[in-house]
């Protein structure tokens, strides 16, 4: 009887590892297409000539991966109603390093809804619409060999979960228009000034009553400066 009694706790703790298992592999099978994205984007970064020197170890790409995907999960997990908890949340990411916030009220603030270019000589939005209400902005620096890129299909990958969002604009690279407008006259953050086929510019409508828009920028200079900056506008009634 006592060596049965023994090995009771060894049967539960197998089951527990045996669940633990189960768990971790449907997990792993719900975000593997969110992986994949990422480790492509993160080849194509590091695979270009001015930044060759700067790849990194497989077995970092992998631990970078995973850390992004312990944060999604994360985030799902706690069931985000709300989209300020989504850049609540990615303030608090270990790898993402605030460099900027602002919060104000905002009369007739130009969100683009178009490439930033050059029209009868003056810089402008291909279009754009004026929007009233609160502005909540943050700026990023991501270190530890995490990018831009990498961090952006990860924040959509959380607003996708979102209740009544809709994607009202979205440009990549060049197909963006002029990076030295978008980072000093749009965003008045000269830090994200960077590579133009590297920017990326996401405007996501969420919610109705209250409605938001989320305003997303990546911006890449070098393998070690990657930046993302978010804005959400809280529309007024």
């Amino acid at each position: 009887m006592a060596s049965t009694g023994r090995l009771l706790p060894r049967q539960s703790n197998t089951c527990d590892i045996w669940k633990f298992g189960i768990l971790l592999e449907g997990i792993i099978f719900i975000w593997s297409p969110v992986l994949l994205s990422w480790q492509s984007r993160y080849i194509d970064f590091y695979s270009h000539k001015s930044i060759g020197s700067k790849m990194i170890s497989g077995r970092r790409k992998l631990s970078i991966m995973l850390a992004l995907l312990v944060w999604v999960a994360a985030g799902a997990a706690a069931e985000v109603s709300v989209p300020m908890q989504l850049l609540q949340q990615l303030n608090e990411f270990p790898h993402a390093q605030q460099i900027e916030f602002k919060e104000s009220e905002v009369l007739d603030y130009d969100v683009g809804l178009g490439a930033m270019q050059k029209i009868s000589g003056a810089w402008r939005f291909k279009r754009s619409e004026r929007f009233s209400g609160k502005l909540t902005g943050y700026t990023w620096q991501l270190t530890d060999g995490f990018t831009s890129l990498e961090v952006l299909d990860a924040l959509l990958a959380q607003v996708d979960e979102l209740e009544s969002q809709t994607l009202m604009f979205s440009c990549d690279g060049r197909a963006c228009g002029n990076g030295v407008q978008w980072a000093n006259r749009v965003f008045h953050q000269p830090v994200l000034y960077g590579r133009e086929d590297m920017q990326r510019y996401r405007v996501i409508s969420i919610g109705e009553s209250p409605r938001y828009l989320m305003l997303i920028y990546a911006a890449a200079r070098t393998a070690d400066r990657q930046y993302l900056h978010a804005e959400l506008l809280q529309l007024a009634n």
